[in-house]
């Protein structure tokens, strides 16, 4: 028996979000005591007037136990978005529940499973980044046992299993035009103001992520060593998919007519929202369109899944209860801006931040906000955490440059979308790699050289919408 000297080395695991939000709280309260105090002047809109600062010349310390006295505050400024963010996931909860989504997706893949291969994969990846653009989840990790099954009886390696499923899901839901809501609504934007714009861009991204799959599927048929894969150990010839998985991958032959009407009011209800201004709807009043909705879709769709009145309620407060660390965190992020407000150096670090960009055009310095917001993402894959960090410096950064605050929106969802795929700190991405076999380096050597494609493409966007003047479509 062997004894082991000294003790292992533990991996190295970020801190809970509780934690880096009060350390980054108290790290407010010490600037408060550092950082000179000053202000911008505003107009008479109240907006800041980027030009013109001074300093106030002495300064106004928070201290943490006012920082503390100012948690309810904070979480009382943030109840509306707080409030549309429980509800929306309380809804989404309900209809993951009534299994419809994955009725779809064994529907199709039974569907298909004779077709061409292209056909096949290129259909499978293009609803997996649909589902994940409207109804996208780290739930959706289930997915990926099907993937790797369906790549066995294709015999393809286990990173095209991740391709199918996690890798198209990702991109889903980095580019899809719902999935901006919590930021928009923190940045006072109108929620789903750029659906179309952002419908068209994650639709680009879906052709430039399938061509990326399919000329790595054309390449490992050709020639099976150049599969990252193969010094794992994979060989397509050693590749059998037993009578167990053959059935798991072939179980539903059928979509229901409950499932149909399930996704078709799932979905219907961001139509609506996004038709909501067209048709004459006062848009002050979207955040509460959007909580009649999310709790009238809960109901219907429990109903049409023939869950009970307390099978609805059950679902419904464990969709709450999924939700809630969220709004907790989008509160303290409203405490930050207090403690910096209150000490009076919100406005000098967003002076000094902007300075060496007041001579850059706004096209490069939405580029360089990309950018910084990419990195960041790496550490905190969280859009939800990360807006709630990010956005109470972020909106005054905007105001300062001149940029509408659509476009700031815009850099924080390219930014946030795609180095998921290669964080070592998504449960997603790693959960993905371990369940389909594949080790996260090889992972992640196949997938950067695509998320450098991906980050090219969005600062080009990111150029072409500063520079057409594009506010919101």
């Amino acid at each position: 028996m062997s004894v082991k000297s000294g003790k292992e080395k533990k991996a190295f695991q970020m801190p809970h979000l509780f934690w880096i939000m009060m350390a980054l709280l108290l790290f407010a309260c010490l600037l408060t005591y550092i950082v000179p105090a000053g202000e911008f002047a505003v107009d008479e809109s109240g907006k800041i007037m980027g030009d013109q600062f001074i300093y106030k010349g002495s300064q106004n310390p928070i201290s943490p136990w006012r920082m503390l006295m100012l948690v309810l505050n904070g979480l009382n400024e943030s109840g509306v978005v707080i409030w549309t963010v429980l509800i929306s996931g309380a809804m989404t909860a309900v209809v993951m529940t009534t299994g419809a989504i994955d009725e779809l997706l064994n529907w199709a893949i039974y569907k298909l499973k004779d077709s061409n291969e292209n056909i096949l994969i290129s259909i499978l990846f293009i609803l997996m980044v649909y589902l994940g653009a409207f109804g996208g989840t780290d739930a959706l990790i289930a997915v990926v046992p099907i993937g790797v099954i369906f790549c066995k009886k294709l015999k393809l390696d286990p990173i095209c299993a991740i391709g199918v499923t996690s890798y198209a899901t990702l991109l889903g839901f980095g580019t899809g035009p719902t999935k901006q809501f919590i930021t928009q609504m923190m940045m006072d934007v109108r929620v789903y103001g750029a659906f179309f714009t952002m419908f068209i861009s994650m639709n680009v991204y879906l052709v430039l992520g399938l061509f990326f799959l399919l000329r790595y599927v054309k390449k490992i048929r050709k020639d099976p060593t150049k599969s990252l894969m193969w010094s794992e150990g994979w060989d397509p010839a050693k590749m059998v998919v037993t009578a167990e998985d053959e059935q798991k991958l072939v179980k539903g032959t059928t979509l229901s007519a409950r499932s149909l009407c399930i996704l078709f009011i799932f979905l219907a209800q961001y139509g609506i929202i996004v038709a909501y201004p067209f048709l004459g709807g006062n848009t002050a009043f979207t955040m509460h369109l959007m909580s009649a909705l999310a709790l009238l879709v809960s109901v219907i769709c429990g109903f049409i899944g023939r869950f009970s009145f307390d099978k609805i309620g059950d679902e419904i407060v464990k969709g709450l209860q999924g939700m809630v660390f969220v709004g907790f965190v989008i509160g303290l992020a409203r405490v930050m801006s207090l403690v910096m407000g209150e000490g009076y150096i919100i406005h000098t670090i967003v002076y000094v931040l902007t300075r060496p960009l007041i001579g850059l055009s706004r096209s490069v310095s939405s580029i360089a906000m990309t950018a910084i917001i990419s990195v960041i993402n790496l550490l905190i894959p969280s859009a939800s955490s990360k807006a709630a960090i990010l956005v109470p410096i972020l909106k005054p950064v905007a105001e300062t440059l001149k940029m509408d605050p659509n476009l700031a929106v815009q850099a924080f969802q390219y930014g946030d979308g795609f180095t998921n795929m290669i964080s070592p700190f998504l449960g997603w991405t790693v959960g993905s790699c371990l369940m389909a076999g594949v080790p996260f380096p090889k992972w992640f050597k196949w997938v950067i050289p695509k998320v450098i494609c991906f980050m090219v493409l969005s600062f080009v966007i990111m150029f072409i919408l500063t520079e057409s003047g594009w506010t919101a479509f």
